[in-house]
């Protein structure tokens, strides 16, 4: 984000002219802004504003959230360079670990019933936006045992902003996840058969390497791939086919009867409006496009 240049063309005889990026005028500013889309910008449901966490803790959370996986989110903002920023999320992430009760109320209140019983403790995020880190910051996220997501912004203009994921870590999860992965495929293995469990390996593996940062978050109904927000959904296995969910609008592909699908309206698991049935790895291999139309868009 720091190098990137915005310009704007057909404006000047020359024919661009360059949009000077901008810090806000004040960290309120930015936060109000991801506070009225947040589910458009980090694929999170705001939930409150400020929230006070009591005598003892003596503070005020930025904003609470809850991700598309149903994973608490803490958001905090700093309108440039602060160091402060992770010590002060951990602090808060703290806090929400030992007031769970209070925050399922809040999810209730909020969302409803069904939402705050979906609420996924295992994996707590803390998202700081900023208008720079240091690789000292960057360093910090990596040896916490915590899902952290270091997001720099920038505006430009009057009406443009940017964001830019600069470390996305998933580390508390990650012997749960593991322990949890195990289960699951013996379980499949009995049941379902190995070429299956082999078919999602090659899809686990292919998309976990369109890129750095992505993050793998378990759920019972499904396994989601997280850039910031969710890029693709994998479902387990059945008997004769896998079937992944991508954020991809449908209208923009070529549906194909028997591997791409409109699903939006429809009910289903995780999150995206495009399905995509998987039965080969050739057919991994001709979802490779889609699967990175979907990670380019989150």
């Amino acid at each position: 984000m720091v190098g990137l240049k915005l310009f704007r063309t057909g404006t000047t005889k020359s024919g661009v002219t360059e949009v000077t990026p901008r810090l806000a005028e004040v960290e309120a500013d930015v936060q109000g802004l991801v506070e009225e889309h947040m589910e458009t910008l980090l694929g999170v449901r705001f939930l409150a504003s400020e929230y006070g966490t009591g005598p003892v803790h003596g503070g005020r959370i930025d904003s609470l959230g809850l991700d598309e996986n149903g994973s608490p989110v803490i958001v905090e903002y700093k309108r440039g360079v602060d160091a402060g920023v992770i010590n002060q999320g951990l602090f808060y992430l703290a806090w929400l670990m030992d007031h769970r009760a209070e925050f399922e109320r809040l999810v209730r209140d909020r969302l409803g019933v069904t939402a705050a019983s979906q609420v996924l403790w295992s994996g707590p995020r803390l998202i700081c936006i900023a208008g720079d880190f240091t690789r000292y910051d960057v360093h910090a996220v990596r040896e916490h045992r915590r899902s952290i997501d270091l997001v720099r912004y920038r505006f430009f203009g009057s009406d443009l902003l940017g964001i830019e994921t600069v470390a996305s870590v998933n580390g508390g999860m990650q012997v749960a996840r593991r322990v949890r992965r195990q289960a699951v495929a013996r379980a499949a293995v009995d049941v379902q058969g190995a070429s299956m469990m082999e078919l999602a390996g090659v899809v686990d593996e292919a998309l976990l390497g369109l890129g750095d940062g992505v993050n793998r978050v378990e759920r019972k109904q499904y396994r989601a791939y997280q850039r910031l927000r969710n890029f693709a959904c994998l479902c387990p296995p059945q008997r004769s086919k896998l079937l992944v969910y991508l954020k991809v609008d449908p209208q923009d592909v070529d549906l194909v009867p028997g591997f791409t699908r409109d699903v939006s309206g429809l009910g289903h698991h995780g999150t995206g409006d495009l399905e995509v049935q998987l039965r080969t790895p050739k057919d991994v291999e001709r979802a490779q496009d889609l699967f990175q139309a979907s990670y380019a868009a989150a």
